[in-house]
């Protein structure tokens, strides 16, 4: 009945804008509870029942339209929560169901690249059964053929970019993505098939939407060794990328948001735009390839405040931050002016150049706090800056930023204890201060932590000194040992591989 209204008030509107040019229209508007409306209701023969105003019912239903209107999130069917894995590149994973029936892929979440792939008929793959991380996690091979959902994707079709490449026009789409991550590379051919996802609000309800992925059949490099055996996950700009075709169909708003906890946990959420208190900054677009790079306006170390203005990527598939002169070494040089512990002798093994050693007998080591300002005027704090290491015979802290030659990156250390925004639509990053385990939905079925994730090492505010208190604990020793397993290839899609092969001798030596 109010559809049919709707129409017919279209039909009116419609003739009179054609009848007067100078005619003024407007509408009077009722709330939904109002008496006009519930008039309007029993004319119509409706029998609907009302909730009284002001009681709890009459806010329940009001808020329950809210949700409906504000809350059209979806995410993964397994559920949004995500692990930072010590021992597969210590990035964050999530379960990913694709096909019919449904096979699951454990997933590495990457903001820094476009295209989602996972292994598929296989000619150089990762191992799912002879690999020292199969006896901790169940991988999985796709096989077009055995979903009764999958679809080949042609090269007449408007996401295939590889038309070079093509014996003609209705044959199978190859796919080719080489990573900046010395000889990283996945190769194969476009496939599309469902995905399966599930609403985030109380109406919990099961989709399964198409998109195009890649049947990676080739891959080199990093993902044969440590870093996403089982898949990437592209989350970029493109239009290839799953948030690009979930909001082009339809699913969700153009955004989506990531929660990186303090202990390894995070959230994924798509359609998520935030909260109205959270800070933004906006993306510096390029039209060509769009990223999301933002504009840091200023940096202050400790005490002390650098105007140091650059662009940089907020990248989920890097581990650490990386800089590049002249705002490297003015952070740096910030950095170790207000470290009152002994400087390590710098190791040429190592990206990092600013290490210390807490002194004996100490459990507890003043380190400078960090905040970034981004253009705009918002503020983000550092809860981690810093990387602990733990030898034999003493414990050993690190400023975990990388100088670097070409490219800025924040990474996953500085996006820790917030909940970062990717809104595609206002074309705005956005940050919150958040625990992770807030997003948690009762229908949410969230598993226990990994056996081998990796913590960060605790913050705290220290009063108006500019310094946070990092205190030693076994955990810290433990993320020690998972670093010794994990850094040589923490960034698979980063330009200083090298620099993940260093970082692993290091560690390593100093287990000795």
């Amino acid at each position: 009945m109010i559809s049919q209204f709707i129409f017919l008030l279209s039909i009116c509107l419609s003739w009179l804008l054609q009848t007067s040019s100078t005619r003024i229209l407007t509408l009077e508007m009722h709330h939904r509870f109002s008496t006009h409306v519930k008039d309007w209701y029993r004319r119509a023969g409706s029998d609907h029942s009302w909730p009284e105003k002001g009681s709890v019912e009459y806010y329940a239903l009001l808020a329950r339209h809210d949700r409906r209107a504000l809350s059209d999130a979806l995410t993964f069917s397994d559920g949004n929560a995500t692990f930072r894995i010590s021992s597969l590149g210590f990035l964050h994973y999530t379960s990913v169901t694709l096909g019919s029936p449904g096979m699951k892929f454990l997933v590495a979440l990457d903001t820094g690249s476009d295209i989602f792939w996972v292994p598929c008929r296989c000619t150089k793959c990762a191992s799912i059964d002879d690999s020292p991380y199969t006896s901790d996690f169940e991988l999985s091979i796709y096989d077009p053929d055995g979903s009764s959902t999958s679809k080949n994707v042609t090269c007449n079709n408007d996401l295939c970019t590889h038309h070079n490449n093509c014996t003609g026009t209705s044959s199978n789409c190859p796919y080719s993505v080489s990573y900046i991550s010395s000889e990283t590379s996945t190769s194969g051919i476009l496939v599309e098939d469902v995905i399966h996802l599930q609403s985030l609000d109380n109406d919990l309800e099961f989709i399964k939407a198409y998109v195009t992925f890649g049947c990676g059949q080739v891959q080199t490099g990093s993902f044969l060794d440590i870093a996403a055996p089982n898949g990437l996950f592209g989350l970029g700009f493109e239009k290839i990328s799953v948030p690009s075709i979930l909001s082009r169909e339809g699913y969700i708003a153009n955004s989506f948001s990531m929660c990186f906890g303090h202990d390894g946990i995070g959230r994924i959420s798509f359609g998520d735009k935030g909260s109205l208190d959270q800070e933004e900054t906006p993306f510096n677009t390029n039209s060509y390839h769009p990223t999301y790079t933002v504009t840091v306006t200023q940096v202050r170390v400790g005490t002390t405040v650098l105007d140091s203005e650059f662009t940089a990527l907020f990248d989920s598939g890097t581990s650490f931050t990386y800089l590049v002169d002249p705002s490297y070494r003015m952070l740096s040089d910030s950095f170790h002016a207000h470290v009152r512990d002994r400087r390590r002798p710098p190791d040429p093994r190592i990206p990092f150049e600013y290490c210390y050693i807490m002194s004996p007998g100490m459990n507890t080591s003043l380190v400078p706090g960090m905040t970034l300002t981004m253009d705009g005027g918002g503020q983000l704090v550092v809860y981690d800056p810093i990387i602990v290491i733990s030898t034999l015979h003493e414990l050993v802290y690190c400023l975990a930023v990388v100088k670097s030659q070409e490219l800025n990156i924040i990474g996953q250390n500085f996006m820790t204890g917030y909940r970062i925004v990717f809104d595609r639509e206002k074309l705005v990053l956005g940050w919150k201060n958040f625990d992770c385990y807030e997003t948690e939905d009762a229908n949410d079925d969230f598993e226990p932590k990994p056996a081998n994730y990796a913590a960060n090492v605790p913050a705290s505010s220290s009063g108006d000194s500019g310094l946070l208190n990092h205190t030693t604990t076994q955990s810290n020793r433990n993320t020690a040992q998972n670093l010794v397993a994990s850094l040589s290839l923490y960034r698979f899609n980063s330009f200083n591989s090298i620099h993940s092969f260093l970082v692993y001798l290091f560690l390593v030596f100093l287990q000795l």
